[in-house]
């Protein structure tokens, strides 16, 4: 086989399930070969079984349709389960396959099929990977993980164990999820909120298990019930000898037993009806890890029985209902992460409750956008006390947290470790202000996502201390160089948020109900922000994904200018009925998919700089709902 060359003109062509081995062969264009839409690949397994089968029966054409559904896009499982239902012409053989399907268990699947996938599986380079792996089959079919929440999940349960923080570990995550992806055991699953998700392909998903089954039977026992309708929690039998058991996503509203679980170290009960779990339910379950209670909304009490819980390491009660956090969580003194965002009903922390658990590396307390708490709504004593009790946390790397007040804020930035695992920052309220220097949030080294809610007389965001940039004749450090996500919602006095220019990496940008909001970059002040630092700033929003601008009357202007926008991929506009120009031109977004949404009337008087450009970005519209 001659070396392919120009001048000999030959190619090599070759496929692989890795693109590991791409970089190895020094490939020089790499074509991802996705699965078949719906379409295609029902006329690939159409093909398979053969018009005289799925003839044979009225209805089993809508059954086969289904049968090929299941198999999701995927030629291998298309065709092997294709010709194993070609001689199959009875309704039953067709309802007994689906049965099976829904279960993983057709032999055709697990002799055939799962054989060759776990090619990808059995090539992973350590037992690391391939546990981590297998732990995503806890989640629902076509279920979106949020990649963050799966790595924090990974560390507490003790996989990532070559650190023993969680900003480290997130390295050796981020490693393993690149592995799994490009081997094609997971796929993207696209952004929202600012976070990265993944999910697992449906068949992959059905091989998992079977390598639970067959293989790892010992090691990586697994309970999963998801999506499965359940109205009362599984027997305890069932799963008393498991190490992992997960029924999200389901309708229990009880639970009552008392399950002795002497192995057990993770409980996905999320996304369930929970109303009761029973004080003697966690009684004889000596080694659970990670507790996953989020998304129960109706759940208003933590049992009296989780302090059994000696060996927990992730309690995550986001979007629960609970009013109160009992006392006897002080007895968790292993925990390595707490969520307690979107907790509305949440009135009451004990004090020195949090400051009690002396190794918590992972801290969220978060609330919803739009919303605007009353001052006694968390916490006897108000955030300064929570603040104070954080700063006891010697440990902490991650911090979500809102901030009420100037005072408090000024405080919160005065402490060395706040300043190094703020990721999330919400500050709301702040009714006193009229101006505020942004400047001050610049030495939060790890701020990803920064929220202001409800800052009723901030007339303007300003920039001083420009001193402390560093830079040079041909660029500069932005402190806000880690920002990802920014919403703004009720400044009504605000009118221009040009300091955004100091986030050259932001990815989502929301701006909802600013009366007052004239413009997002002012060109007035970006020229004062060259005239202080001595240099040219660079085109903003490179790495822009989405912008949602909503209910801002006064808006005229985004930027003055074209922007080339390489990376967004959805613009939201809603009631800006002033903002007739928009910042694009035909280099704008070239060669990405860009939807525009809005309604019909203001994109009627959008103006552009040609007709070219109106046409070129006429397919990007898609009009709100009237």
């Amino acid at each position: 086989m001659p070396k392919p060359s120009q001048e000999n003109g030959s190619k090599l062509i070759f496929p692989t399930r890795s693109l590991e081995v791409c970089g190895e062969m020094e490939a020089q264009k790499k074509i991802k070969v996705e699965c078949l839409v719906t379409e295609k690949a029902w006329e690939l397994f159409r093909d398979k079984v053969g018009d005289e089968t799925l003839n044979s029966h009225p209805n089993i054409l809508n059954l086969a349709k289904q049968v090929a559904e299941r198999c999701g896009g995927l030629p291998l499982a298309l065709i092997t389960i294709g010709r194993a239902m070609a001689c199959k012409r009875t309704l039953g053989e067709w309802k007994y396959a689906i049965e099976m399907l829904k279960q993983c268990a057709l032999p055709k699947l697990e002799n055939e099929v799962f054989p060759l996938l776990k090619f990808s599986y059995d090539n992973l380079p350590n037992v690391t990977m391939k546990y981590c792996l297998l732990y995503c089959c806890m989640y629902p079919e076509d279920y979106c993980i949020p990649i963050r929440r799966l790595v924090e999940y990974w560390f507490c349960e003790g996989l990532l164990n070559e650190f023993d923080s969680i900003s480290e570990a997130q390295m050796q995550g981020d490693e393993i999820m690149s592995s799994l992806l490009n081997a094609c055991l997971l796929e993207h699953s696209g952004e929202r909120r600012g976070e990265d998700y993944v999910k697992m392909h449906d068949v992959i998903r059905d091989m998992a298990f079977w390598i639970t089954r067959e293989f790892e039977a010992i090691e990586n026992n697994f309970f999963v019930k998801v999506g499965a309708q359940l109205f009362e929690e599984p027997d305890v039998k069932a799963w008393e000898s498991v190490k992992r058991m997960s029924v999200m996503k389901n309708k229990i509203e009880v639970i009552k037993e008392t399950p002795k679980c002497p192995n057990l170290r993770t409980m996905f009960l999320s996304q369930n009806k929970l109303k009761v779990i029973s004080n003697g339910f966690f009684q004889f379950i000596p080694h659970l890890t990670v507790l996953d209670l989020s998304r129960n909304p109706e759940l208003r009490a933590l049992p009296e029985g989780i302090s059994q819980l000696a060996s927990l390491e992730c309690l995550d009660l986001s979007d629960t209902g609970i009013s109160e956090l009992p006392i006897e969580l002080k007895s968790l003194t292993k925990l390595k992460m707490l969520d307690l965002s979107y907790m509305f009903n949440l009135r009451k922390i004990p004090q020195h409750l949090i400051s009690s658990f002396s190794k918590l590396q992972i801290f969220r307390m978060w609330l919803r956008d739009y919303i605007d708490y009353p001052e006694d709504n968390v916490l006897n004593g108000g955030h300064e006390k929570l603040i104070e009790e954080l700063k006891g946390l010697q440990r902490l790397n991650i911090l979500w947290v809102q901030i009420k007040s100037l005072l408090c804020l000024e405080n919160f930035l005065s402490f060395n470790l706040f300043r190094c695992s703020t990721q999330a920052l919400l500050l709301t309220g702040f009714r006193e202000l009229k101006v505020f220097n942004v400047l001050c949030l610049e030495n939060l080294e790890s701020l990803q996502t920064l929220h202001f809610i409800s800052w009723g007389n901030m007339e303007e965001m300003k920039m001083e201390k420009l001193h402390t940039w560093v830079s040079s004749s041909t660029n500069y450090t932005s402190r806000f160089h880690t920002l990802s996500e920014v919403k703004i919602y009720y400044c009504n006095e605000l009118r221009d948020v040009s300091w955004l220019i100091l986030a050259p990496n932001l990815r989502t940008l929301s701006i909802i109900v600013c009366a007052k909001m004239e413009e997002i970059l002012s060109e007035r002040k970006l020229g004062e922000v060259t005239g202080l630092i001595g240099i040219s700033y660079p085109k903003p929003f490179l790495k822009l994904e989405t912008l949602d601008l909503g209910d801002l009357p006064k808006l005229k202007s985004i930027y003055w200018d074209a922007l080339p926008f390489p990376c967004l991929k959805h613009l939201f506009i809603n009631d800006c009925q002033k903002l007739k120009k928009l910042p694009l031109n035909l280099d704008s977004a070239k060669g990405n998919l860009i939807t525009i949404k809005g309604r019909k009337d203001w994109w009627a008087r959008v103006e552009w700089e040609n007709a070219a450009t109106g046409d070129a970005f006429l397919p990007s519209f898609k009009p709100f709902a009237e």
